[in-house]
Order: structure tokens, then sequence, then C-alpha cells
């Protein structure tokens, strides 16, 4: 799967050495601010029902799930073993580089939700990772990718280099729709005076 109709030189980087080689030293730090890390954890209340099976996809060593919330399984695909292995609420993990290898290695409707935290960004090969995510969701099952202003710029895409937050936002949402999700929908949970918090939700 290619990139559609979007501009080659928006899946750029400045940085196109190996990723392992960035993500070989573990980043056991917030990426957002503890209030936007709240208000998205305090939307994981309502978006994640207890009981479910779920991805955290480009994991790390947090996955901002409610401590209270009582799930089946919470597999972790990141780039960090340390990091994986020190995040408390997975129940497995996995490391993988989605841009050298887009395939989740995971079954067909293996669940029923699927976070994509802050990371977004990273991906030169967007379309068929999301197209990925999708067969590995249940039918009806959902995906979050939640979204801030904070990047690692030289492993960023171009696109979000460049453009302002809405064209992002857009562009995201073309993801999810190009990859054949439905009812694809912004929510803005933005905390005041903290880091922005963008949310794009899709239902396979």
């Amino acid at each position: 799967m290619d990139t559609l109709d979007l501009p080659d030189n928006w899946f750029e980087r400045v940085d196109n050495a190996p990723d392992e080689a960035f993500y070989q030293e573990p980043r056991l730090v917030q990426h957002i601010d503890t209030a936007t890390i709240e208000a998205l954890t305090e939307f994981y209340r309502s978006f994640i029902p207890p009981g479910s099976n779920v991805l955290d996809l480009m994991s790390s060593w947090i996955s901002h799930l409610p401590t209270q919330l009582s799930l089946a399984r919470v597999a972790g695909l990141g780039m960090n073993a340390v990091e994986l292995e020190t995040n408390p609420q997975l129940t497995e993990w996995c490391v993988q580089d989605l841009n050298t290898d887009p395939q989740l290695p995971y079954s067909a409707h293996s669940f029923d939700r699927i976070t994509l935290t802050v990371s977004i960004q990273y991906l030169i090969k967007p379309l068929e990772v999301m197209a990925s995510a999708y067969q590995a969701l249940t039918p009806g099952g959902q995906i979050c990718i939640a979204m801030s202003h904070r990047l690692f710029p030289t492993k960023a895409i171009a696109a979000f280099t460049q453009m302002p937050p809405q064209d992002r936002i857009n562009l995201v949402c073309h993801y999810l729709n190009s990859a054949g999700f439905q009812d694809v929908d912004f929510i803005d949970r933005s905390p005041q005076n903290a880091d922005p918090l963008w949310l794009v939700v899709g239902t396979a």
C-alpha cells in the first residue's frame, strides 16, 4: 500500500538512520504534561470498556490507562525493551520497528481497542500500519490516536514538523479513512495551561 495521493516529501525525515539506534537508550520520562496525561486517562475511562483486549501501539513505559479499569489483555508494541518491561500495565509486549515492518504481529480481530499515544508523527508508512491495525480490531472495535505538539524533530515526518495543528489532525483522519475505519471523529480534550490533547477516533 502506498500513501495514495499524499506527497512523498511529507514522509521525509531529517534523520533517516535506523530507528533502532535512536531508540536504543530507554527514555523513562513523561512526553506530555501531567495534566494532559490525566485528561487522556480520563478519556480512556469511557473509551475502553471493562474486560477489553487492548493494544497499546508504539508503547513505552507508561500506557496512561486507568489503574482501576479491569482489562483482559494489554499488549504493548514499541521500540525499547527496557521501557516495555518497565510498564506495569502490560500483560505482554514485543519490540518491532513499524517503519521497517508495518504489519502488526497479531491475528485478525484480536483487540477491542487500540491506543496510540503521541507517536503517530514518527510513522513513515502510516497507511500500512493503520490497515494492519484495522485488521487486528474486532468488528466494531475502536482506535484512539492521541496527539500533542511535542516531538523529536529529527525523527518526525516533515508533515508534522511543518504543518499547523489542524492540518496534522486532518492528515491523521485521512490515515484512518483510507484504512477503512468508519465514523472517524476528532475530539479536543486539551486541558487549560498545559500541552494540548487532540484525539482522533475511528471504528472498525
